[in-house]
């Protein structure tokens, strides 16, 4: 008798009360496609979650005003410009400076409502929802710079670019070595305090962004430069 119809008289046999054929063919595939994919150690792709994290209602009612080198009067002192406008690797440099005492610490991730300065830069809606990555990019445990990071969601899923598999990497590293990325002009801002995490809430420190843009996805990166870094470069300058 051929397999099929055994298979199918197996599972009317020994399906739950109250549950179709359908659920119990369906979960039996499900069972066999798992375990194929774990004996040759293959992941599933998992879903994109479908929770929204609320953020707080004062970053979205005042977000950082962005201005290009050109709009910036005064100017800060030459090592802050330096700093902001250098278009190398910011993970690289931190690493210099550390002296491999660097690590990327995340603090958290997920869906979230954008500020409207971040949907303006993305060319979306007013109020859209996406992909928010917040780290800490520190040297010798010591946090020296908060990252943003944020992709429109509508933009990322599909994209085969999967934020969540990132861990303790720096985005910004893995979007400046990939060529396919473009990267947009610098904008820097005095960053509001409202935007910060608590534990490194600081008033009006400066802060820098640009869009990472690769076939309709936009990646936008802003990085702020807390006074512990400062202070590290004051050091090493004595």
């Amino acid at each position: 008798m051929p397999r099929f119809v055994l298979a199918m008289r197996s599972a009317r046999k020994y399906r739950p009360t109250g549950q179709t054929f359908g659920g119990v063919w369906r979960n039996a595939v499900l069972r066999r496609t798992q375990s194929a994919a774990q004996s040759r150690h293959v992941k599933l792709p998992r879903p994109w979650p479908s929770a929204v994290i609320t953020v707080p209602d004062a970053a979205l009612t005042h977000p950082p005003r962005w201005l290009t080198a050109a709009q910036l009067h005064p100017a800060p002192s030459a090592l802050i410009l330096d700093w902001l406008f250098d278009e190398g690797s910011l993970t690289r440099r931190l690493t210099a400076l550390s002296d491999g005492g660097f690590a990327v610490q995340p603090l958290a991730e997920g869906w979230h409502r954008m500020r409207t300065d971040e949907c303006a830069a993305l060319g979306v809606p007013d109020g859209s929802l996406g992909w928010v990555r917040e780290v800490y990019l520190k040297g010798h445990g010591q946090p020296w710079v908060f990252a943003r990071s944020v992709a429109a969601r509508h933009a990322l899923e599909g994209s085969g670019f999967d934020l969540r598999l990132l861990g303790s990497r720096s985005l910004g590293e893995l979007l400046f070595s990939d060529r396919a990325f473009q990267r947009g002009p610098i904008e820097v801002c005095r960053y509001p305090a409202a935007c910060l995490p608590a534990d490194v809430r600081v008033e009006r420190p400066w802060g820098r962004r640009s869009l990472f843009s690769r076939d309709g996805l936009g990646v936008l990166v802003a990085e702020v430069f807390l006074p512990t870094l400062w202070h590290r470069l004051e050091e090493q300058s004595v």
